[in-house]
């Protein structure tokens, strides 16, 4: 399947959706952001937004050198489904809207909200190895990095 089928530009889009769009599909897009460089256009929300995301997930993101202070959680919306190519779930899959010619996946991974930051650093390390073979699997080479 081509993520990019029936668009004018060549870069695929991905939409990440958890329900507070505060811990998971906010690193997920931070990931995306950077070791896709630009050449993916980058959408997160949540099915119920939280008022900020998670300080612990901004906090090992940190980390890693994945800036995601300026991030704010979003609704999920419809448009936001149908202006994407890849659509993944983490832990809210029933609600988002299913259309024909969308890829969709559900990233099973633990919650990181109400978390410290040892328990959220392998949330954010799977999802960072999982980003990468998104990455891969859309054509789109990765930046190097000095950290692993």
């Amino acid at each position: 399947m081509n993520p990019t089928a029936g668009h004018a530009s060549a870069k695929p889009s991905v939409l990440f959706v958890c329900v507070h769009n505060a811990g998971r599909s906010q690193m997920a897009a931070g990931y995306l952001h950077a070791l896709g460089a630009g050449r993916v256009e980058v959408r997160s929300a949540g099915s119920q937004p939280a008022d900020q995301i998670n300080p612990v997930a901004v906090a090992a993101m940190a980390e890693d050198d994945v800036d995601i202070t300026s991030f704010t959680p979003k609704v999920l919306t419809t448009d936001a489904v149908k202006a994407s190519d890849v659509v993944i779930t983490m832990g809210c899959g029933d609600v988002c809207p299913i259309f024909p010619g969308k890829r969709y996946e559900d990233w099973k991974l633990d919650d990181p909200a109400g978390q410290g930051i040892d328990a959220v650093r392998p949330i954010r390390d799977a999802i960072k190895a999982r980003v990468r073979v998104l990455l891969d699997e859309l054509g789109i080479d990765q930046v190097a990095e000095t950290r692993s």
